[in-house]
């Protein structure tokens, strides 16, 4: 049953937009495709370890950004309780914007290049990032609106579903960027 609250007002939300041009403006002054080099939009896209893999408006990796949303929503009620709703969601906005421009930038790169699986990725583009941003912005959304037993059903199921389909999630994402793992990393690539 989702909770009866407050709409967060469209001045929050056109301000939330607004950053995500900002990102979308970075990424593309820093050189970032649009859309797939390949000319094509695709709603989603199956293979996480293909070429079309972050180039679109969904692959296996935006259940992550969901999760983001859930977790911003949870960190911002914990430590910003007594701030307006808008002015969290404002503030995860800018996190997550200014993550996926940090994530699409060469240091970035490289790294889930030499600590993951991601032998071959060459950064999101421009189109896939924005949509990374609205997915965050969409499991806010629903923190603020379902019981909190939901929203922990809905992350571990996402982890999990991603963990069995693709042999990656967010857990495993972060723990790889910031400490690697030869074992992990070849349970990841099959081995």
């Amino acid at each position: 049953m989702l909770k009866t609250v407050a709409l967060i007002p469209r001045k929050y939300w056109a301000v939330a937009l607004v950053l995500v041009a900002l990102a979308a403006a970075a990424e593309l002054v820093m050189g970032r495709v649009p859309i797939c080099t390949c000319g094509e939009v695709k709603l989603f896209v199956a293979t996480a370890t293909g070429p079309d893999n972050s180039q679109h408006i969904a692959d296996w990796y935006s259940p992550s950004h969901l999760i983001h949303g859930f977790l911003f929503y949870l960190v911002g009620w914990i430590v910003l309780r007594w701030r307006l709703p808008g002015e969290r969601l404002i503030l995860a906005t800018a996190i997550e914007a200014a993550w996926e421009v940090l994530e699409n930038s060469p240091i970035i790169i490289d790294r889930y290049r030499a600590a993951t699986i991601a032998l071959g990725y060459t950064g999101d583009s421009v189109l896939n990032s924005m949509c990374d941003i609205g997915f965050m912005m969409i499991g806010f959304g629903l923190a603020r609106r379902l019981p909190l037993w939901a929203s922990i059903a809905i992350c571990v199921g996402f982890e999990l579903l991603t963990l069995w389909v693709i042999r990656d999630n967010l857990t495993l994402n972060v723990l790889m960027l910031v400490a690697p793992n030869a074992a992990i990393r070849a349970w990841q690539g099959g081995g």
